[in-house]
């Protein structure tokens, strides 16, 4: 398809710096069915249903955001997916000023050593010493908010808390799965009253999430690779409540993501371990999941792709038009929507 029928314009002054405060005060736009509806996140438990079921990633951002020297060379990394035990695979920034063999300077008496660069220009990186890569990057590294925040603000010592979801338990994402950050406790008690009930999986985000989608045709587009695992229980309980009659309503295009690469032709969700690269684009079809609640995407993006395989390009594009109109607050700290498909 061409890329071009998933631009649109949004103003800049509708991309959110700093997320609602309470998380569950932030808008939601409900689309359900032909149905168009405004509420808040608070709301959520009167939008869904008695045996529905919410999956959510409880991955952990790491502070994989690095400034380092090579001699005189000022270099900037951007930690993506863990290769190794002490590897990690990085965006360079001045790239060009890097060779294999090189070592960069972190500071803090952190430094690694450059190899295997890739054809999309990443490194691969060593960790130098015996300490757990977790604990250096405590040291030298900082949270990686994405780029249309990061342009317009420097990260400060509220990031920390701000960009991690209260499920975060898994140590591994260079991003966070945005659409949890507007849960409570309070409002998780609020859905179990419901009857609604919540899971987790884990999904490791890397930085590839952020980068454009460059192609003009989505077949030439190259997804890249994340890790993820759903391990028996949970993959079990998910089947269990589609059989009930309930709905697996995902958290996050992640949360999404891996159960569609879980799932089988014949619907049901198997244990899963391992990377997926799975690119959802109009023309899938959905086998694992039922609804989602996701934030609002970048525009020629794979996740706008993804929301307008779920709910038809056409729908997407007049919502996230409504959205544009009435106010509502764009990406990562953004505002969210619940999109239930119709069957």
């Amino acid at each position: 398809m061409d890329v071009g029928l998933f631009d649109f314009e949004l103003p800049p002054e509708r991309i959110a710096l700093r997320p609602a405060a309470p998380r569950d005060s932030a808008r939601l736009l409900v689309l359900d069915g032909a149905e168009t509806r405004d509420a808040t996140v608070r709301e959520l438990p009167r939008q869904l249903r008695a045996g529905d079921l919410l999956v959510f990633n409880d991955t952990r951002v790491i502070p994989a955001q690095l400034e380092g020297l090579r001699g005189e060379a000022r270099i900037g990394a951007t930690l993506h997916k863990r290769e190794g035990p002490r590897r990690w695979r990085a965006f360079i920034r001045n790239a060009k000023r890097l060779r294999d063999g090189d070592s960069i300077d972190f500071g803090q008496g952190v430094t690694a050593t450059a190899s295997d660069r890739a054809e999309d220009g990443s490194f691969a990186l060593d960790f130098a010493g015996d300490e757990p890569v977790e604990l250096l990057l405590e040291r030298c590294g900082r949270m990686p908010l994405p780029p249309y925040i990061a342009s317009k603000r420097d990260t400060d010592a509220r990031d920390a808390e701000d960009y991690q979801t209260m499920f975060a338990a898994e140590p591994g994402a260079v991003a966070a799965p945005t659409a949890a950050l507007h849960f409570t406790p309070e409002l998780l008690a609020a859905l179990d009253a419901a009857g609604i009930g919540h899971a987790t999986l884990t999904l490791h985000v890397g930085a590839g999430t952020f980068l454009p989608v460059k192609a003009e045709d989505t077949t030439d587009h190259k997804m890249h690779a994340e890790w993820g695992r759903i391990d028996r229980a949970t993959a079990d309980r998910l089947n269990a409540v589609r059989a009930a009659g309930g709905r697996v309503i995902a958290v996050g295009t992640t949360s999404l993501r891996l159960i569609e690469s879980a799932a089988g032709e014949d619907g049901l969700i198997r244990p899963f371990e391992g990377d997926t690269a799975i690119f959802i684009k109009p023309g899938y079809r959905f086998k694992g999941i039922d609804g989602l609640v996701t934030n609002f995407h970048l525009p020629r993006s794979t996740l706008f792709m993804l929301v307008s395989a779920l709910m038809g390009l056409d729908r997407m594009q007049a919502a996230y038009a409504h959205a544009i109109a009435n106010g509502y607050r764009f990406y990562s700290y953004g505002d969210a929507s619940l999109l239930l498909p119709s069957k």
